[in-house]
């Protein structure tokens, strides 16, 4: 006898020929029940998100698709099986480093399905090599991407001055580094002006403001040769030094550039790409006086030399003085005094003659930067100024009396004529205005009759009459008589 959930069942047999074949279960069989697909899918996916909701998954990449949205795609295997893996855009921006085929990986995420294919996959949060550090190989990475490109290449990189007038120091301004490098730059070459551009040498900020601060030395043009310092640190302290940005920062650099980050024992990137690698800050400022402290090494062994040279000349004189009689020896003194004389006034006269043309030449300068003090004077800029202005305010004033008369005399015109037409110009003549009562103006005596009021309008005024008779001419009598 077999035992299930619902009963017990007895099987039958040939033996048994009375036991029913239809009464199997104690109990009825449960109903059917029928899923869609998208209802199944998602039944499953909710179980594995609940039963798988963070793992570590390690295996390696293959298939490595980045999608145009920033999402990345890939799926991890290993020697018996393989995972679909999509990583998003915002976890993706976090990566220290670059995803490939075939890179051995630690992933952690959860478990999920893709409902539109019905597909097991792990949705990603974060991921890190596994036998290397995220910082280490994304250091590895754009490393060989750089090398590849040709920054690393010795042809490119340019020579340091010998004799810098003055440098740029990137660093930042509360550490040890920059009192070590003045300290190192007074002791050997007091005469270099050293330019402090601070910036953060670690954080989130830092690869930009270095980038920033090499873009403005570059435009400033106020320093020979920039140096890029920091004092030692762990790999994410230097993350800032291993940065893209600041690696095609330094190589657009037209300055040469001196990268002096860590201590002895420390790579970075910006180390590949400068100009010239110092071990450390201090090593930085002594490779920069490097000339300028061999030069005065030279002087100062050479005046060594030549004092010892004319001590010694001076004691074999001494010697050959002894070794000769008293008036010889005085006659040779005497001899050597006058040379020795003779040379001095031709040294004097050499050197007057050039400090005055020294003095000449500093003369000329300072008379023209005084003449470009003076072109640039406010005050002469000024005074031609308000000379413009008085000018322009005359010729202003002239141009106004001008088109004032003109106006003047173009109204006087207009005058003249409206007053030639106006005809109260005609009742100055003599001639006059009969307006009725109505005020109509009466023309033909046709108009009037006797008793009708009338207003006669003069040139001076008006007088109201009445009509007593009125009289028609006939066209005879209106005709002017010809003069003889």
């Amino acid at each position: 006898m077999r035992r299930y959930a619902t009963g017990t069942l007895d099987l039958v047999s040939p033996h048994n020929p009375s036991a029913s074949q239809l009464d199997l279960f104690s109990e009825e069989a449960p109903a059917r029940r029928v899923w869609p697909v998208h209802e199944l899918v998602d039944e499953v996916r909710d179980q594995v998100e609940r039963r798988y909701l963070d793992v570590w998954v390690e295996g390696e990449i293959s298939n490595f698709r980045p999608a145009p949205s920033g999402h990345v795609y890939f799926t991890l295997k290993d020697a018996e099986a393989q995972l679909p893996v999509v990583l998003f855009r915002r976890q993706a921006t976090l990566l220290r480093f670059r995803p490939e085929d075939g890179l051995h990986v630690l992933v952690r995420g959860k478990v999920s399905v893709y409902a539109q294919r019905g597909q097991l996959q792990l949705v990603a949060e974060t991921m890190e090599p596994v036998g290397a550090g995220s910082l280490q190989l994304a250091f590895e990475q754009l490393r060989d991407r750089l090398k590849a490109e040709g920054l690393f290449d010795v042809e490119r990189k340019q020579p340091l001055p010998a004799f810098p007038r003055s440098v740029g120091i990137i660093t930042s301004p509360t550490g040890a580094v920059i009192r070590d490098f003045l300290n190192i730059v007074a002791r050997r070459h007091s005469g270099l002006n050293v330019l402090l551009y601070p910036v953060s040498v670690q954080g989130e900020l830092a690869a930009a403001e270095i980038e920033g601060a090499l873009a403005e030395l570059n435009e400033s043009s106020l320093v020979d040769v920039v140096v890029l310092a920091r004092g030692g640190g762990s790999l994410e302290d230097l993350a800032a030094f291993n940065s893209e940005r600041v690696a095609r920062a330094i190589a657009a650099s037209r300055l040469p550039v001196v990268s002096a980050v860590g201590h002895e024992t420390d790579f970075t990137i910006a180390d590949f790409v400068a100009d010239l690698r110092a071990p450390t800050p201090s090593a930085a400022a002594e490779l920069i006086t490097e000339v300028q402290h061999y030069v005065a090494e030279r002087l100062a062994g050479n005046d060594q030399r030549l004092e010892r040279a004319a001590r010694y000349q001076l004691l074999r004189a001494r010697q050959r003085v002894d070794s000769l009689h008293a008036e010889r020896a005085e006659w040779r003194m005497a001899a050597l005094v006058q040379r020795l004389g003779q040379r001095l006034d031709d040294t004097v006269m050499r050197l007057d003659g050039a400090l005055a043309f020294e003095l000449r030449a500093r003369q000329a300068t300072v008379a023209e930067f005084a003449a470009a003090v003076l072109r640039h004077d406010p005050r002469r800029l000024l005074a031609a100024a308000r000379e413009r202005l008085s000018s322009a305010r005359h010729r202003l004033d002239r141009s106004f009396e001008r088109v004032l008369r003109e106006a003047t005399a173009q109204a006087h015109s207009a005058e003249a004529r409206l007053r030639a037409l106006s005809p109260l110009a005609v009742l100055d003549r003599g001639y006059a205005l009969v307006q009725g009562a109505d005020g109509a103006l009466v023309r033909s005596a046709a108009q009037l009759a006797a008793g009708d009021l009338v207003t006669t309008r003069l040139s001076d005024g008006s007088f109201a009459s009445r009509v007593e008779q009125t009289r028609l001419l006939d066209s005879t009598t209106r005709k002017r008589p010809r003069k003889k």
